[in-house]
């Protein structure tokens, strides 16, 4: 049999409540892909708005392919070597009875694959905000397909599948911080390194187009990461799930705070690009941490984070790589903070009896943790560089750096995102000499905006 599928003599009986649960949960997770288009989307300029959108939108296309082909085989199938699963009733997810449960859970086969399937789609739409303006559609979606199959899905059977090896050694990620923000993160970084910065970074401002929709984006991740956290204990039925509900609001608030004190103090004002930011830094940092550790260890987690996060995203500046949306200083810095801090504050009486050092547990946690963000690290990143560079030398995995400057939506997609040709309807006021009459304000704003 495959692993976690019991028979019925051996099975709990299916619990209603639970797939009812867990299904919502998916749905969150899966409106989070969405919700990330919107995020991205409002903090490019307007000429790359629909190619962000659609850099998220492509994932649920092809990730949710071959996940039903063979992703979730190698993800949770029978352990291979301690490197990747198998299994060929999983294949099609065509082996799998409509009753069959998941291991010594009460939710049926169907219902874990698909709520991981959300976690898959998601998680190679967070590389895309690092390269946001100057990528090949084409390119990137050949690149989402590849990552997924050598990167994500054999990340995931270490991290979450029975065999695999940091999950055997006792590495805690309740809900993603290794294998879904480090994992992005590391990818992000060794893309960028491959393709290089975009026409005129630090030189052209590059400023959001549209906070009102970064703010939406921000709003909806915080909504779906409930799903995405509090279900990824399964159920209800012991509290754990209810803890990390709570850990997660906890979190991501002192994160937004802490973010913003940190914005304030070195640059003299509260901005609504930080609130978005330190909110998202504080629901990456909790991923990994939130089933481990209290309501208060939750606060310095987000706390600690939002700090951190807020002064990570400068470094590409300091560095000279070009980190677009900054999903290096978010997501990579965020799960690795969010990681190694359960080594620090779990408190043993939560998700496992696993003790940090704040708690009399010694360095042994901690070091479990470090191990498994330099392994997850250093493979992402190498993979995914050497998957970009084959991609840049064959098919091209950037636009013209006159297309790009032209407008990538127009190149990719013949569309752009906003249309203002009917805009204003009706008969504009003239002078008396029959030329349009414009107020010189509004003149001189219109000619100050930035495509």
């Amino acid at each position: 049999m495959p692993p976690g599928i019991t028979i019925a003599a051996e099975a709990p009986q299916l619990s209603a409540a639970n797939t009812g649960f867990m299904l919502i949960c998916s749905a969150l997770v899966m409106l989070m892909t969405p919700a990330l288009a919107f995020f991205y989307g409002g903090m490019v300029r307007v000429k790359s708005t629909l190619n962000m959108l659609m850099m998220s939108f492509i994932s649920l296309g092809i990730v949710t392919i071959l996940w039903v082909l063979y992703g979730f085989s190698v993800a949770f199938g029978t352990d291979k070597g301690s490197l990747i699963g198998w299994e060929p009733d999983f294949l099609g997810l065509s082996g799998i009875g409509l009753t069959e449960l998941w291991g010594t859970y009460d939710i049926p086969v169907y219902v874990f694959a698909v709520f991981q399937l959300m976690f898959a789609v998601l998680t190679p739409a967070l590389i895309s905000g690092a390269l946001a303006d100057r990528v090949k559609f084409t390119a990137w979606a050949l690149f989402v397909a590849l990552w997924a199959t050598l990167v994500y899905f054999p990340v995931a059977h270490w991290v979450w599948g029975e065999g695999g090896w940091a999950f055997e050694l006792g590495v805690i990620d309740f809900a993603g911080g290794t294998a879904v923000h480090i994992n992005a993160g590391a990818a992000a970084l060794g893309v960028i390194l491959v393709i290089g910065k975009r026409v005129g970074f630090k030189k052209d401002p590059m400023r959001p187009h549209s906070l009102p929709l970064v703010m939406l984006g921000a709003g909806l991740l915080w909504f779906g990461w409930f799903g995405f956290n509090a279900g990824s204990w399964l159920g209800n039925n012991d509290g754990v799930g209810a803890v990390m509900f709570v850990n997660t609001q906890v979190a991501t608030a002192a994160a937004m705070l802490a973010w913003l004190a940190y914005e304030k103090i070195r640059h003299g004002a509260f901005t609504t690009l930080g609130a978005a930011s330190g909110a998202v830094a504080g629901l990456v940092a909790i991923t990994p941490a939130g089933g481990s550790v209290s309501p208060l260890g939750a606060i310095a987690v987000g706390a600690v984070a939002g700090v951190l996060c807020a002064m990570a995203v400068g470094l590409k500046f300091k560095f000279g790589y070009d980190d677009s949306l900054d999903v290096i200083g978010v997501h990579l810095v965020g799960g690795v903070i969010g990681s190694l801090l359960v080594g620090f504050f779990a408190t043993g009486g939560v998700q496992s009896d696993a003790k940090g050092l704040f708690y009399g547990g010694g360095l042994d946690q901690l070091g479990k943790q470090a191990l498994g963000v330099l392994v997850t690290f250093a493979y992402s990143l190498i993979v995914s560089a050497i998957l970009a560079w084959v991609i840049h030398k064959t098919i091209g995995m950037r636009v013209s750096e006159d297309d790009e400057v032209s407008g990538i939506d127009q190149v990719e997609h013949a569309e752009t995102a906003y249309d203002f040709s009917g805009a204003g309807g009706g008969t504009a006021p003239r002078t008396a000499q029959g030329a349009p009459l414009v107020r010189t304000a509004e003149a001189a704003q219109n000619k100050k905006v930035d495509a």
